[in-house]
């Protein structure tokens, strides 16, 4: 069966990964200020070798995210990031909408 990204909550996904074995870390959007791409509780599951399903931004924040937290399951330890328009990263990651967003990335156990 496939679905999109969008087809499958994300964190369902992450439970299936989980249990086929999967290294797999969640990334969630904890907090947003004026213009952001996606709402607070959105999730982007990663696993071990990339592979992502779901949301927290678009574009190149995302991968900037992913990147983040193939490090978040190589060592375990979780991450909170911040893309914002006052940010120089903002605008090498793609966020320049004039908004700002957090996001917890964690490794699920």
């Amino acid at each position: 069966m496939s679905e999109s990204s969008y087809g499958l909550d994300p964190l369902m996904k992450a439970e299936e990964w989980k249990k086929s074995g999967r290294d797999v870390a969640v990334a969630t959007v904890i907090e947003t200020w004026g213009s952001a791409p996606r709402p607070v509780g959105s999730h982007l599951v990663i696993d071990g070798e990339g592979n992502f399903e779901g949301s927290v931004s678009g574009g190149c924040v995302e991968g900037a995210v992913i990147a983040e937290a193939m490090d978040v399951i190589g060592d375990g330890k979780a991450k909170l990031l911040e893309f914002g328009v006052a940010d120089e990263t903002a605008w090498r990651v793609g966020l320049s909408c004039g908004g700002r967003i957090r996001v917890f990335v964690e490794r699920l156990g």
